[in-house]
């Protein structure tokens, strides 16, 4: 892996210190927030939801929880001035009924990012001297890419399942079960998002994983993760009749190295019966990088594919 890359995955990281307690503008919709959203499992964070133009409580709506809140709709607020378009992206789909109006919930992440998103039973079945080097002992080894309380992606996914989750279906006109709540993320992002609907398949009906970080590290030299992670999903796959799965990636930077661990990924959706274009679409995108301009790009195919029925 060569410099530049190396740099923009310490980027991305980057964003994790710089959440921004000033609202986000949005182009359309409307954005509320709960601050440090209380919680007994992690660390309190941000927790943005936007609500569409037109919004009536009394109907009800799908709802998508997304990853890295912070970074999706106000590039003005961002760590590198760029922003996924959702309120955009969204609005306009909207507007050409080619998808019914929606809920984002936009969950910031933290410090802790990586611990949160990297998922946990599969780096549970690491060789221990791997696992060792992402929970060091020595406290002066630690950096934002180890688990300096070990990994936390469990936790994470009960703060969202029992503790937000409930809030945003009481307090929100909301499709509640796993028909209307969907998850989506980018890089670590996209591997929280497949572990969380493999971990919870009767509260999440779909998820968009865009860019999906399957070297978990920053080498793919002799590194176990990959296999890792396929391990879990083939022992963990959801029901296909009743779920449905978005993947992605580029070809430059981070995503060049994801190409031979997506087909391994798909290969396996399609032997538990997922079905091409219809419960699972996997794309790759020429000459896109690993950043939220790039994500931005393809987002409306990521929303056409999980909300369309």
């Amino acid at each position: 892996m060569n410099i530049r890359q190396v740099l923009t995955a310490l980027c991305i990281v980057c964003l994790t210190s710089l959440v921004t307690a000033q609202l986000p503008h949005t182009e359309q919709g409307l954005v509320e927030r709960l601050e440090n959203f209380p919680t007994d499992y992690i660390s309190p964070r941000h927790v943005d939801i936007w609500t569409p133009e037109g919004y009536d409580p009394t109907k009800k709506y799908p709802v998508i929880y997304m990853h890295d809140g912070q970074m999706l709709f106000d590039s003005t607020n961002t760590w590198n001035h760029q922003e996924w378009k959702v309120d955009e992206v969204l609005s306009q789909l909207i507007s050409e009924k080619m998808i019914k109006p929606c809920i984002v919930v936009g969950i910031h992440s933290s410090k802790t990012r990586y611990a949160d998103y990297f998922p946990q039973k599969a780096f549970e079945i690491l060789p221990l001297d791997i696992k060792n080097r992402y929970v060091p002992m020595d406290s002066t080894k630690r950096t934002s890419f180890t688990f300096p309380n070990g990994p936390q992606a469990d936790n994470y996914l009960k703060f969202i399942v029992k503790e937000l989750k409930p809030f945003i279906d009481s307090k929100f006109a909301t499709i509640s079960d796993s028909t209307g709540t969907y998850v989506a993320g980018s890089s670590m992002g996209g591997l929280i998002s497949m572990y969380a609907m493999f971990e919870y398949p009767s509260v999440f009906g779909a998820a968009g994983c865009i860019s999906t970080h399957w070297i978990g590290g920053f080498s793919d030299n002799d590194n176990p993760i990959p296999a890792a992670f396929l391990h879990y999903m083939n022992k963990n796959m959801p029901d296909s009749k009743s779920h449905k799965i978005y993947f992605d990636h580029g070809t430059v930077g981070l995503d060049s190295m994801y190409t031979v661990h997506q087909l391994k990924v798909n290969y396996a959706m399609r032997d538990a019966g997922y079905l091409d274009n219809r419960n699972l679409k996997t794309d790759v995108y020429l000459g896109h990088n690993h950043n939220e301009r790039y994500w931005a790009e393809r987002l409306d195919e990521v929303f056409l594919f999980l909300f369309v029925q």
